[in-house]
């Protein structure tokens, strides 16, 4: 498949089309990136350099794509962090040129407006922008628990309380919903939940907790649950998949006491991951 993805990048570590890029190549997929932001790390350093690029770069890299006459061989945009509502706008009008180029092209968002524990963390205007005009225009979303419930409305803290909150966004648009992490009131203190919806069924899959905190592990799950969803059009096994890869890269980089998730050292977990968690329907 040929993927374009319109993210920020880093030199040193991985976050956004850094963290992204690689495992869908790494399974055999062709990736376009368009980078929003060029910095040396990312920011939860407390510094770093570089500049944001301008928004019309993303319009303009498209529409140099498309004069190669190849546009209509994106089978997927794929969306993260938005800086600015002029970046946002330049992204949904590359999915506007791609989708009119091949109307069967699919188009996934990651949401990226906050999550527990630090509210939310873009630029005012960007968690309604999101919510009012991206998400509506995703066919999948890759949203947290604190994002599912900016984007909802309302409280997920329990099962029966994520049904309704997913259909409410399921209302806004978007097909599919990934919700990358989860703690409910039912989820063990040593696990983490992560749950599937496509409006209908709802999937489960329940990992243990690993005691660390790291940059750029929802980016690199949400690009390998969309590549995985298109290719195999399973809900379930593409849960179960990307959260496995996930979680043993991130315990390797636990294992390796690594500040950065190791991508690279790990890059086996993406294509034959370890440990496979199965998902159950709930």
């Amino acid at each position: 498949m040929n993927i374009l993805s319109i993210q920020s990048h880093v030199a040193y570590g991985h976050v956004g089309n850094a963290a992204a890029v690689f495992p869908m190549q790494r399974l055999g997929h062709e990736v376009w990136p368009i980078h929003t932001v060029q910095f040396s790390n990312h920011t939860g350093y407390g510094a770093w350099r570089g500049e944001v690029l301008p928004a019309s770069l993303i319009g303009d890299c498209v529409q140099g794509i498309a004069d190669r006459g190849v546009l209509s061989r994106c089978d997927g945009v794929l969306s993260g962090y938005m800086g600015s509502a002029e970046t946002g706008l330049a992204i949904l009008d590359a999915v506007d040129k791609v989708k009119a180029a091949n109307p069967s092209a699919r188009y996934c968002c990651d949401p990226v407006i906050g999550d527990v524990g630090r509210g939310v963390f873009v630029r005012p205007g960007i968690a309604e922008f999101m919510r009012d005009r991206a998400v509506p225009m995703a066919d999948l979303i890759t949203p947290n628990q604190f994002e599912l419930d900016i984007l909802s409305g309302g409280s997920s803290a329990t099962l029966e309380e994520v049904r309704p909150a997913l259909r409410a966004v399921h209302a806004r648009g978007p097909g599919t919903i990934l919700v990358t992490s989860y703690l409910g009131h039912d989820t063990p203190a040593d696990s983490l939940d992560l749950l599937a919806s496509d409006g209908g069924d709802l999937w489960r899959v329940r990992t243990p907790k690993l005691g660390l905190s790291i940059n750029g592990a929802g980016d690199a799950i949400a690009a390998l649950f969309f590549v995985h969803h298109l290719e195999s059009g399973s809900l379930p096994e593409a849960l179960s998949r990307a959260a496995s890869s996930v979680y043993g890269l991130l315990r390797m980089t636990q294992d390796a006491g690594a500040g950065e998730i190791l991508l690279i050292a790990a890059q086996n977990e993406i294509v034959e991951p370890t440990a496979r968690f199965r998902p159950e329907k709930i």
